[in-house]
């Protein structure tokens, strides 16, 4: 594996960990909320938001490339790496709204 395909796979599995780390933290939001533990699910919602901005970083860094004229070569862990954060970001929406209407249920 040469320097360039090093550097991709490094921003691919970056989007893939950080993408699915935000979604753990959604889950544990929504559990905590469930337990009417508001604070925590409030933290876990900042915790989510901070690994998906991390994952934004990695993709944002491929975007940047093939922006520049580097084409960036589409690979099933590309496309892989896109459903996670895809995923991660709806979870994200919907922790949130689930968040709100356990608080809004128990108070």
């Amino acid at each position: 594996m040469n320097d360039i395909e090093t550097e991709q796979m490094q921003a691919i599995m970056g989007l893939i960990v950080n993408a699915g780390n935000a979604r753990g933290f959604a889950k544990e939001a929504i559990d905590a909320a469930r337990e009417k533990n508001f604070a925590e699910a409030r933290s876990k919602l900042d915790e989510a938001n901070s690994a998906l901005n991390d994952a934004h970083n990695s993709q944002t860094a491929m975007l940047t490339k093939e922006a520049s004229g580097d084409h960036v070569p589409l690979t099933l862990l590309m496309v892989h790496s896109q459903d996670h954060l895809m995923t991660a970001i709806t979870y994200i929406d919907l922790a949130k709204e689930l968040v709100a209407v356990y608080e809004r249920i128990y108070k």
